[in-house]
């Protein structure tokens, strides 16, 4: 019963990161209809800047967490203005060619600055845990699940109690018809892909502690973050966060029960289990497509 309770909480700790680290992909998707493919990419650019804010300031990596964000935000309006939202009028697969190129780049100038070798930021309180009864809780598993989940809270109360968050979701809803009640989708959509883009940065930032990374790093989130967004539904903040701590919770009790050598590929095959029942995701709308033969 231990061994249960200490891989249960261990995986929704997991969990609740990997909700995070997808978060950004969701919102953008659920707006822009953009598959943002340098979502792995921009996450491991945070993992470097706070392991350099670190390195040179002694800064706690977690308090860095702010000025990563602000950084990444300022990165997210520089991408859409400079590259997004010309690429979206070539339509998806411009948009997929511009991203997937993006994230290229970025793995590139990344080995460029600061070289192939793992890298990880390891705070004085990296080894220390905390015991409650019989379930052991690594401190800074537990730091980055408080900051993801509070930050998945302003980002529900952001969309749900503010004009930009009606802006956001009439936009992802109905982009025509919120443009005939005066809502600039344009200005709207800006704001939602550097909201995503600094939501991944915060990943990257808690990341950066939780484990070592490299430059070519940004392959394997993204297809976390791919997984996640399709396994809880398309553009569902809530799909992303059940889907983001069943992930969690599937790769941690392989690595208990099963093999480490599994974990990659098992909460994989609960994704195409759960496709198989509900094509839509967890919390996805099926969608009616009527076909009309010519």
């Amino acid at each position: 019963m231990g061994t249960f309770l200490q891989t249960l909480v261990f995986g929704l700790l997991v969990g609740g990161v990997y909700a995070l680290a997808s978060s950004g992909l969701t919102l953008i998707f659920g707006v822009m209809r953009i598959v943002n493919l340098a979502h792995g990419g921009l996450m491991v650019f945070a993992a470097f800047l706070t392991y350099t804010i670190w390195q040179s300031t002694g800064l706690d990596p977690f308090l860095a967490i702010p000025l990563v964000c602000l950084v990444l935000f300022l990165v997210g309006c520089v991408l859409y203005q400079g590259l997004m939202r010309f690429a979206a009028r070539g339509g998806e697969a411009s948009i997929i060619l511009a991203t997937l190129a993006l994230a290229m780049i970025i793995e590139g100038v990344l080995a460029l600055i600061w070289g192939a070798e793992p890298h990880n930021v390891t705070p004085s309180y990296v080894n220390s845990a905390v015991r409650v009864g019989s379930v052991v809780i690594p401190t800074v598993q537990a730091i980055g699940f408080v900051i993801a989940c509070v930050l998945l809270g302003a980002l529900y109360l952001v969309l749900n109690r503010t004009w930009l968050g009606r802006g956001v979701r009439a936009a992802a809803a109905n982009p025509s018809g919120a443009t005939l009640t005066g809502i600039r989708v344009e200005r709207v959509s800006l704001a939602t892909y550097a909201i995503g883009v600094a939501l991944t940065g915060a990943a990257g930032a808690i990341v950066a502690v939780l484990a070592p990374f490299m430059p070519d790093s940004g392959d394997r989130w993204i297809g976390i973050g791919l997984a996640i967004v399709v396994l809880g539904g398309m553009g569902s903040l809530a799909g992303g966060l059940a889907g983001g701590l069943l992930f969690g919770l599937a790769e941690t009790f392989t690595t208990t029960y099963v093999s480490s050598a599994w974990a990659t590929a098992v909460p994989f095959v609960l994704i195409i289990l759960v496709l198989l029942l509900r094509p839509q995701g967890i919390f996805g709308r099926a969608v009616r497509k009527d076909v009309m033969a010519v």
